[in-house]
């Protein structure tokens, strides 16, 4: 399938219809991966940054938030609805290369946080997509789509965030409901969200015992907290969620009780993918900002660009980000045939987000003074950057899990 793009007051449509490989010199394109398809909902992407984002990027960071109406233009130009069921409102295919290329697209916003509230159903509706009763289907994914509602995923408790097995918050049934108390933290688009996809403990300890349940903001019982302040991520909204005897209805149980678990962890599978993608587009941009300040940048009365110091540096970024990119596509590609890859995506991850750190750290070095001012982009990006190894499952986590699957 392919993407057409269609303009109406002033946002953007997406269209599927047939498509062919990609052709032409297009650099931004790996025509091994990318199609005519994938090419024109990456120009899609960009032009909703360039049109609805970047004017205003910078203001919203220094909020800490964006406006909600981002989340219905987002919707009504078809950038919420990839991956998911045209039933619903979605493309109605899976297709992995084509979320690849507007997550890439969309981190031009230079905003991770940004991209990470914007993206927030991508991690909290897949559970619903596949194990929801019809009726939760119909409720929730449609409007969500549509930019109307918004998705959270909350799983990480204040003693439970890379060891899920560990949660604590419990569920006990009660006739047609269920009696839910505990407590949840560090859940993007926690603070706006209208539905929450939550792991709960219905069973036993350990990894045995987990649901997954579908709970609404206004259920008695259950509040919301401040918006955290963070290192980095400005832009999105970052909660804490109490849940006192909050009581939610059977019905909005995901899947069979105490099979939580396993929606938990496929869930991981396309959100470690997304924290790839997200630190080597990261690290891209900080080079691009580099490589554009070093001619600019003069010392000792040459431009620092002529620093034989400086090109070697640059070249080890740049090298460093094509080897996260062309690997993460990789993955990309298991996935997309079937696969399940979970040692692979999970180094992946590892991989990226080393690489990211280290040439966001190379950028601010390299724009000197100027790298620690906060209108300097790469000073956000530096900030952006250290959360990507801790979420989505933490660097240590990773490497015992890469550890098992090599049966050590």
């Amino acid at each position: 399938p392919s993407a057409c793009l269609v303009d109406y007051n002033n946002s953007y449509s997406l269209t599927i219809s047939k498509s062919q490989p990609c052709k032409g010199d297009d650099m931004d394109i790996n025509t091994q991966y990318f199609n005519d398809t994938h090419k024109m909902v990456r120009d899609s992407v960009r032009q909703f940054v360039s049109r609805h984002i970047l004017p205003h990027i910078n203001e919203w960071e220094e909020q800490g938030t964006f406006p909600r109406e981002l989340y219905q233009q987002a919707g009504e130009a078809g950038l919420l609805g990839i991956g998911f069921p045209e039933s619903f409102g979605g493309t109605g295919h899976k297709d992995i290369f084509m979320k690849v290329a507007a997550s890439e697209e969309l981190m031009r916003s230079t905003s991770g946080g940004l991209v990470a509230s914007l993206g927030s159903l991508d991690i909290a509706l897949p559970p619903i997509a596949l194990w929801g009763n019809n009726n939760l289907k119909e409720k929730v994914i449609p409007p969500v789509l549509r930019g109307e509602k918004i998705a959270a995923l909350a799983i990480t408790e204040p003693g439970a965030g890379s060891d899920v097995a560990s949660i604590a918050t419990k569920a006990i049934k009660e006739g047609d409901h269920y009696r839910v108390n505990g407590s949840k933290v560090f859940i993007t688009s926690g603070v706006r969200a209208d539905y929450y996809t939550v792991a709960v403990r219905t069973g036993s300890k350990g990894h045995g015992g987990i649901s997954m349940l579908v709970i609404e903001k206004g259920t008695p019982g259950f509040t919301v907290g401040k918006n955290l302040k963070k290192m980095g991520w400005w832009a999105s909204d970052t909660a804490e969620l109490f849940f006192d005897d909050c009581m939610v209805p059977v019905d909005n149980l995901i899947g069979p009780e105490n099979s939580g678990f396993i929606c938990i962890m496929t869930n991981f599978m396309q959100e470690r993918l997304s924290l790839s993608i997200m630190a080597y587009m990261t690290a891209q941009l900080a080079l691009e900002e580099s490589l554009r300040y070093i001619k600019e940048r003069e010392a000792f009365g040459r431009p620092i660009a002529k620093f034989q110091v400086t090109r070697h540096k640059l070249v080890d970024m740049a090298t460093q980000v094509e080897i996260a990119r062309e690997y993460t596509y990789r993955i990309a590609a298991l996935m997309q045939a079937g696969k399940n890859p979970i040692k692979e995506v999970s180094m992946a991850k590892n991989f990226a987000t080393e690489v990211c750190e280290n040439v966001t750290n190379h950028a601010v070095q390299l724009f000197g003074g100027m790298g620690y001012m906060r209108e300097s982009t790469v000073e956000r990006l530096y900030r952006d950057s250290r959360i990507l190894s801790i979420g989505g499952g933490t660097t240590e986590v990773m490497k015992e899990l890469i550890a098992k699957q090599m049966g050590l």
